[in-house]
């Protein structure tokens, strides 16, 4: 396989499992150097870095306490201190949650902005001197609910909506340095699946659910694409959304 990020290394916030761990494998599998970020999936980080260093790279894994702006300073530090540099910020770590709209506590509202919103900020704020240096890159991943309304999860898509707008003003604000674009995933399933998702296979006009694998394509294409694209957001939807 071609390996065109020889060298570079990339942070990946929520790395453990999931589409976090398929994008980094599929970074690492190109050559990257990758840093990965959990809180409470200690076992499967560890695990992570193991499937990373099989690609015949550096990688490590950095306990992050996202809603903590001292932990997300001290992460950014730590992987510039043992990898040298960071030249791609993948802000994939995220919640969701459903509930009726006129149930959303204040908490409710307030933690999902914290975490899906919030905390891409501080981590770009903190990685962005870094990557200023190099002229890196930052992929957010945000969601099919930032575009499209989802009755009971009004929350959730709030703070996924306020991460595409964050996407773009990062984009502007900036450029020419820092290239930083968006991904919108889909309904995105990994193993067995019940009759719930496969009635959203059937809405979808590829006819099937979205894998973490579609995903991390997308990612390896932002990652490895001119530097002159940037403030763009992709749906990686099978058409779903259209």
């Amino acid at each position: 396989m071609d390996r065109p990020l020889t060298g570079k290394t990339v942070l990946v916030t929520g790395a453990a499992k999931r589409i976090g761990r398929s994008i980094a494998l599929a970074l690492a599998e190109r050559g990257a150097n990758v840093a990965i970020t959990y809180l409470a999936s200690q076992t499967e980080a560890e695990e992570a870095v193991h499937a990373l260093a099989a690609h015949d790279v550096d990688a490590l894994a950095i306990r992050c306490d996202l809603r903590n702006p001292e932990d997300i300073e001290q992460t950014v530090a730590a992987v510039v201190n043992d990898l040298g540099r960071i030249d791609l910020l993948v802000n994939n770590a995220g919640i969701f949650a459903s509930e009726a709209l006129e149930n959303i506590s204040v908490d409710q509202w307030d933690a999902m902005f914290t975490t899906n919103t919030r905390a891409p900020f501080l981590v770009a704020k903190a990685a962005h001197p870094h990557l200023r240096a190099v002229k890196g890159r930052i992929l957010n991943i945000g969601s099919l609910g930032g575009l499209h309304p989802w009755a009971t999860h009004g929350h959730y898509c709030t703070s996924k909506a306020a991460l595409h707008m964050l996407s773009k003003t990062m984009a502007k604000a900036w450029a020419p340095e820092i290239s930083v674009n968006c991904i919108a995933p889909g309904m995105i399933v990994q193993g067995e699946v019940d009759d719930a998702y496969e009635h959203f296979a059937r809405k979808t006009p590829m006819q099937r659910n979205g894998t973490a694998e579609d995903v991390a394509a997308a990612a390896v294409f932002f990652a490895t694409a001119p530097h002159f694209i940037t403030g763009q957001l992709i749906a990686v939807d099978g058409g779903l959304g259209l």
